[in-house]
C-alpha cells in the first residue's frame, strides 16, 4: 500500500477519492485549506507544503478554485519534485482546449504544468458532475422565470464514477493523458432543468436567451461534450431521486432524450 495525498480532499469529488483509497488499505494524506494536519494554501505553499508531500509516493490534484489554480499547481509540483512524487494524477474538464472560458484556459494552463512537470503523471478529463448543474440550476431557478443559454446542450456525468476511475487511475502507473469521461447522455438544457423542476415540485416558465462571445459559441457547438467516451452509467434523474426522493424524479428515469 501507498502514501497518497489528495488535494481538495474535503470537495465534491476529492472527498469520495479519500475515501476510496482508505477503503483500499492506503495511508491517505487529505490537504485543504482549513483541515488539519495538512491545512495548505496551495496558492501560498511553503513549508506547511513541503511537509504534506513527503514520504507520499503518488498526489491526486483535485483541488480547484476560479482564481489562482495555476500558481496552486506550479508550487504543488514544486513541491513534490522535491520530495521525489513518483506521480501526479490530475482532474480536468472536457473541453478545456476547445472552449475559450476563462476557467477552461486556467484549467488547460494546468494541465500544461503538469505535463511539463516532469513527474510521473496522469491526466483525465471529465464533463460536468450532476452535482454542480443542480447547483446551477438552483440559482437560474430562483427567479419566477428561468432563463437558459439557448442552444446549450450538457452531458452530466456522477461524480462518484469519476472517483472511481480516478482512484483505478492512482493507483497504477503513470499513463499521461487518458480518454475522456462523459455521463450517459448528452441532453438539451432545457430537457435537464425540466427534470430538475419537476424532481424538486417547482414550476417555472423556461426561457431560451441566446447569448454571445466565443465561449458560449464554444458551448453552443459542443466542444465540451464527448458522447464517443460516454462511459459513465448514472443518470441526471437517478442523481435526481437519490437527492430529492419521490416518484417525480424516479418516473423521469430514463436514457437518449433530446
Amino acid at each position: 500500500m501507498t502514501t497518497i495525498l489528495v488535494t481538495g480532499g474535503t470537495g465534491t469529488l476529492g472527498r469520495l477519492v479519500a475515501e476510496r483509497l482508505r477503503a483500499d488499505g492506503h495511508d491517505v494524506r487529505v490537504l485543504s485549506r482549513h483541515t488539519q494536519p495538512y491545512a495548505v494554501d496551495l496558492r501560498q505553499g511553503g513549508d506547511a507544503l513541503d511537509a504534506a508531500v513527503a514520504g507520499v509516493d503518488t498526489i491526486v490534484h483535485c483541488a480547484s478554485s476560479q482564481k489562482g489554480d495555476e500558481e496552486a499547481a506550479a508550487n504543488l509540483i514544486r513541491a513534490a519534485r522535491g520530495a521525489g512524487v513518483r506521480h501526479l494524477v490530475h482532474i480536468s474538464i472536457v473541453g478545456v482546449d476547445r472552449v475559450p472560458f476563462r476557467y477552461y484556459k486556467s484549467k488547460l494552463a494546468v494541465e500544461r504544468l503538469v505535463e511539463e512537470s516532469g513527474l510521473g503523471w496522469t491526466v483525465l478529463r471529465a464533463t460536468q458532475f450532476h452535482d454542480l448543474l443542480v447547483m446551477l440550476l438552483q440559482g437560474l431557478s430562483k427567479l419566477p422565470v428561468l432563463f437558459l443559454p439557448a442552444g446549450v446542450r450538457d452531458q452530466p456525468v456522477e461524480v462518484a464514477e469519476v472517483a472511481d476511475r480516478l482512484v483505478a487511475l492512482a493507483v497504477g502507473e503513470p499513463a499521461g493523458r487518458v480518454e475522456d469521461m462523459g455521463g450517459p447522455e448528452v441532453r438539451t438544457f432545457e430537457s435537464l432543468a425540466r427534470a430538475y423542476l419537476k424532481a424538486t415540485g417547482r414550476r417555472r416558465a423556461v426561457v431560451h436567451v441566446p447569448l454571445w462571445g466565443a465561449a458560449y459559441r464554444g458551448f453552443r457547438s459542443g466542444g465540451h461534450l464527448t458522447p464517443q467516451h460516454a462511459t459513465g452509467t448514472g443518470t441526471f434523474e437517478e442523481y435526481l431521486a437519490r437527492r430529492y426522493g419521490g416518484e417525480q424524479a424516479r418516473a423521469g428515469s430514463g436514457r437518449s432524450r433530446a
